[in-house]
């Protein structure tokens, strides 16, 4: 079972709600695994406090030239979607930033004098946390701008026979597609504000798009009359209702989770897991 924590924006809780559902998870006795794929800043790490056993370097390859060999034709440079390799003259501009690791500059070289080395762009953290989740986040390096390669590091690290909760980033871009591309169920965590609504619409549809099961979270729930008026017009099932409290507040900005902290919220985190078990007819 993948269940991936989404949003349109970011700022909604989605973190918040995914820590503590595998937490809830886990306390009721079962195999919980939680992966942070919002790389550029994961932080389920602050709250599930994780003793880290392994880390990975994650690597991409990108093309080194021999200009020895480069007889510099061009068609490097005119083939590649990219733009990632120039040729000017008698010299060739590698940018590796914008390579995606496609090789295909190395199998059109008409003078074989494009390799692949490999260049770091970011690691994988493994280890176990509070009532023995297990625990996987990946991390971008400062400035790198591809965080897919990195979140399918992650993913190499599914676990089975485990519930699996994904932490995707926010937004609709491709490292969220590619986070939810095998999920079987996407929870999208929203807030009761008219930004929230509009990038709410706008990140469901890529849901929809792909054809998957969603519901919707409602964080810090208050008077916003549009977000249900819509939610109910489209049909599209609330799984939990969160409300405006300061206590919630304070507990996460000492970075505890929620169940620890006020334990009383206990009932609503089962209720979300019904509602999901109930959409995909599957058990947790």
């Amino acid at each position: 079972m993948k269940i991936v924590f989404a949003s349109g924006k970011g700022g909604t809780g989605k973190t918040t709600i995914a820590v503590n559902l595998a937490y809830y998870l886990a306390e009721s006795g079962k195999k919980v695994q939680y992966l942070d794929c919002d790389v550029e800043e994961p932080n389920g790490h602050l709250f599930l406090k994780p003793d880290y056993d392994n880390k990975t370097a994650v690597k991409v390859m990108v093309p080194s030239v021999d200009l020895d060999k480069c007889n510099f034709c061009g068609r490097c440079s005119a083939e590649c979607r990219f733009n990632a390799i120039v040729t000017i003259k008698d010299k060739v501009l590698v940018f590796q930033e914008l390579c995606h690791g496609c090789a295909l500059c190395v199998r059109i070289c008409p003078e074989k004098a494009i390799s692949e080395e490999q260049r770091e762009i970011g690691f994988i953290e493994e280890g176990s946390t509070v009532n023995g989740i297990s625990f996987v986040q990946g991390v971008l390096n400062v400035g790198e701008p591809m965080a897919v390669p990195v979140i399918t590091a992650v993913k190499k690290n599914f676990k089975e026979d485990y519930i699996r909760i994904i932490d995707a980033p926010p937004g609709t871009s491709c490292p969220v597609v590619k986070t939810i591309t095998d999920a079987d169920f996407v929870v999208f965590v929203t807030e009761p504000t008219p930004f929230g609504l509009h990038d709410l619409k706008i990140a469901m549809s890529v849901a929809i798009n792909m054809s998957k099961l969603f519901g919707v979270v409602i964080n810090r729930d208050g008077e916003y009359p549009p977000l249900k008026e819509y939610l109910d017009q489209e049909d599209i099932p609330v799984l939990m209702s969160v409300p405006e409290d300061r206590d919630i507040a304070e507990a996460y900005s000492r970075g505890e989770l929620l169940l620890i902290s006020l334990p009383g919220y206990r009932d609503h985190f089962k209720i979300l897991a019904d509602n999901i078990m109930k959409l995909t007819g599957k058990s947790l």
